[in-house]
């Protein structure tokens, strides 16, 4: 574990996996963002750790500091951004019935994925 996968936007690598959890520690380069999306058989938590952080959940758009954190449910379209100038790096905890990668509906990506 902890080998990072590449993105786009920036890496993730996978600290724990179990049953029904999973955590990671993700990095967002200044000024991107990832998809705006939703995941059907999981909720996440995500706690930033450096930077500053742009989270869309549903309709509404929430800032967040070091060591501010947000509560994304099931099926709840969301997205982490970085507006600012450093990296972004947040904790990821997922907990559901299904924690695959393949969980993702895109809605919106800069990056062409679907």
């Amino acid at each position: 574990m902890n080998e990072k996968e590449e993105r786009p936007w920036g890496w993730f690598e996978i600290h724990l996996e179990e049953a029904n959890l999973k955590i990671k520690r993700i990095m967002v380069k200044p000024g991107k963002r990832l998809s705006l999306q939703s995941h059907e058989h999981r909720a996440e938590n995500w706690v930033v750790v450096q930077g500053q952080a742009l989270v869309t959940l549903g309709e509404e758009t929430i800032k967040l500091e070091k060591r501010q954190s947000v509560f994304i449910p099931e099926k709840t379209k969301h997205r982490m951004e970085n507006p600012g100038k450093e990296e972004l790096v947040f904790i990821e905890v997922q907990t559901g019935t299904y924690l695959g990668e393949d969980d993702i509906t895109r809605f919106q990506d800069d990056f062409g994925r679907s």
